[in-house]
């Protein structure tokens, strides 16, 4: 089946989000959502997710789903202030999101108030876990590499795989965080492209315009496999994992990834209050 896909980009950080949903039932899911947060004064604001919530609104949809790709190091998640908007919608991630947390959250909050249990999170998706968008099938696809935790969904004829595959001019996530593997993401590719059929469209999770195109967010396996510009038909494993590894070397770390993680790891929610009634996000230094 093929469900209705609407996008909104998130310009400041070059995020796609989605809204996905069954034109038969009108249920839907929501999808990368993003969190409004200006660094600089350390402002937040929802005016993203509530465009989000302004298509469902428009369109009379029930989301039932909010559905997180991966833990995003390059924004903050809105899924937490969705998830008080929308009280009947499941929150949920793929299972090795537990395994991020454990990798980060000692570093990142000293006082252990991250859990690692995945308990921030209504459901945590098995490798190929089947559930449905209204009528339409859905499918929680394991594609590791860019992080542990990454998962592509499967929507009907749609597939969302988040930061693993790019449009095809950008090419793949990079894997040089912990728990990151060029290979493994190689390998999650490859099953995507010998498994989907070419006219499945993938919606991607972020563009940048490379080369100064005009953003755009919808491709196909079949493009994707011809024309991708680290892993097409043809390219080996080896190529791509030295190529990976080549470009990572030259890449900075994310603006956001300190912000960013304390939040996602939380499935979006805030640090609780300090005493003062002020909450606070940490930055913890490396040593000289």
């Amino acid at each position: 089946m093929q469900p209705t896909v609407h996008s909104r980009h998130h310009a400041e950080t070059g995020t796609w989000s989605y809204v996905v949903a069954d034109a038969h039932t009108r249920v839907a899911a929501i999808i990368d959502p993003v969190l409004d947060f200006d660094a600089k004064s350390a402002r937040i604001a929802t005016a993203s997710a509530q465009a989000l919530l302004d298509i469902v609104a428009e369109r009379g949809y029930d989301v039932r789903w909010l559905l997180e790709t991966h833990a995003h190091a390059d924004h903050l998640s809105a899924a937490h202030w969705l998830k008080g908007k929308l009280p009947g919608a499941t929150l949920a991630i793929g299972a090795g999101i537990r395994e991020v947390q454990h990798t980060f959250a000692a570093r990142l909050d000293p006082d252990g108030a991250i859990a690692t249990d995945g308990s921030q999170f209504d459901r945590l998706f098995n490798d190929d876990d089947v559930f449905e968008v209204g009528s339409v099938q859905a499918r929680a696809i394991p594609v590791p590499g860019h992080t542990r935790d990454s998962l592509a969904y499967l929507i009907g004829d749609a597939l969302f795989p988040g930061d693993s595959l790019f449009m095809p001019d950008a090419g793949t996530a990079r894997c040089d965080f912990p728990g990151g593997d060029a290979a493994t993401l190689y390998r999650s590719i490859r099953r995507l492209y010998d498994t989907l059929p070419d006219d499945t469209r993938v919606f991607v999770c972020h563009d940048y315009g490379p080369g100064g195109r005009a953003v755009a967010c919808e491709t196909s396996i079949g493009e994707q496999k011809r024309a991708n510009l680290h892993v097409r038909d043809g390219t080996g494993e080896e190529e791509f994992v030295a190529l990976r590894r080549a470009r990572d070397a030259t890449l900075a770390m994310p603006a956001l990834i300190l912000p960013a993680l304390q939040v996602n790891l939380r499935g979006g929610a805030l640090p609780e209050p300090e005493r003062n009634g002020v909450r606070y996000l940490r930055l913890p230094l490396d040593s000289l």
